[in-house]
Formats: C-alpha cells, structure tokens, sequence
C-alpha cells in the first residue's frame, strides 16, 4: 500500500532532525565524551541483560547458581564484551589507523586524537563507571579495595586522555592487554559450571598463558621501544 505524499513528507521531516540531532550534538565534539560514557553505560545494561536471557536457556549450570554467582556470571559476560571491543578498537589504531602513523605530519603523536578515538575511550570509561557501581553494590562479592584501585586508576587514565585528547597512542596500547579478560573469565565459567577437569578448560589455561605473555609482556617492550623512538614527541606531555 503506497503512503500518502503527506506522510513520506513527515517521514523526511523526522529523518532530517534526527540527522540534525546526531551531527549537532551527539557527535559533536563537545558532546562527545559524555555521549559515549552515557553509550558505554547502557551498552553494560543491555549486555548485562542479554547475558542474563541467553544463559538462562542455553546453560544448565546457570539455573543452579546462587543469586551472587548468578549476578557475576553476568557481570563477566559484560566484561568479556568491553574486552573484545576496546581490544579490537585499539589494535587499529595502534597498528593499522593513519591516525598516529609517523608518515602523518600533524603534529606529535601525543597529542592526536579524532572523534572516534575519543568514542571508543569514552565507551571504555563508561565500563569502568558501571563495573565499579557493580562491585560497590555488592561488595567484596565481585572484588575487593584491589579491584576498586584498579579500576579507578584505569578509569581516571582513560578519562584524563578522552578529555584532554593526550596519549592516546599509548593508551590504546595499554588498552590491548584488555584480549586476556575474555580467556580469564571463560576460566572462570568453566570452573563455576563444574568443568575444571575439561580439555576445554585445559586449552583456555594454555590460551591464558600465550596471551598474556604477548600481550602484558611483549607488548609493554614494544611500547617502551615505541616511547625510545618518539621520545622528542613525547617530553613536551610529560
């Protein structure tokens, strides 16, 4: 059934002001920050919740948790999907993005930023804002003072660099030792659903291993050796 003229004209209408409504305030720069910690936010909400549907149909173990493993079981999941994100996110930069390429002549790495690495550090932020309201709520269920340290300082580094649009090279680096969350929660997992014993669990354990050791250890030598190489960039941010 065609639509009146009258209504593909209001149709328009609405898709011109949301337009006008994105470009002028939830992408713009000045409002970016906040719109991406408010996304970051509610993104934990909605992985929160879908974590909580899938596993109460597709995993028996779940069913038979306590209300607290039950609400770390979810927690997890929402941790497990930051990780994935902020470490996809930051591999492009560090390693593909022109943004801080050297062959860019748009000032010190240090200083180089756009609006979508400022996004992706705001999503972060807003992880870290709802993972600590989480642990405060049922704390030390979900993590004692080592874990609200933790992510306090994390989540004030990754603020400090959104909003001042400093180091976010070397942010995004630190960020990418976020790949061994999902292999340490899945250990987590396993062991809550009574499989510690399991090939399964065995291989993650060997994952866990690999994955840290690139990405907590190598990778720290290669931002060092980075740092060593920039180092008349990186003095005047010091």
């Amino acid at each position: 059934m065609a639509m009146s003229e009258q209504t593909v004209t209001a149709i328009k209408s609405y898709q011109n002001q949301a337009q006008v409504l994105v470009k002028n305030y939830i992408i713009a720069d000045p409002f970016i920050p906040y719109t991406s910690i408010l996304a970051g936010l509610l993104a934990c909400k909605v992985v929160y919740d879908l974590t909580q549907l899938i596993s109460t149909f597709y995993f028996k173990a779940y069913n038979g948790l306590t209300k607290i493993q039950r609400m770390e079981w979810n927690n997890r999941g929402i941790s497990t999907v930051h990780a994935i994100f902020i470490t996809a996110l930051s591999l492009y930069y560090v390693f593909w993005s022109d943004l801080f390429s050297d062959q860019q002549h748009t000032g010190p790495i240090t200083f180089r930023s756009s609006w979508l690495s400022n996004f992706g550090l705001g999503v972060s932020v807003g992880y870290f804002l709802a993972d600590l309201g989480m642990i405060f709520w049922l704390y030390p269920s979900l993590g004692g003072m080592e874990y609200v340290v933790h992510h306090s300082l994390s989540g004030i580094a990754v603020a400090y660099s959104m909003f001042s649009g400093e180091g976010q090279l070397y942010t995004y680096m630190v960020l990418i030792s976020e790949v061994t969350t999902p292999e340490i929660n899945m250990r987590w997992y396993l062991d809550t659903a009574g499989m510690k014993r399991s090939t399964t669990y065995l291989v993650n354990g060997v994952i866990i291993f690999f994955a840290w050791l690139i990405a907590r250890i190598l990778l720290f030598v290669y931002m060092f050796y980075h740092v060593y190489l920039h180092y008349d960039q990186v003095i005047p941010s010091i």
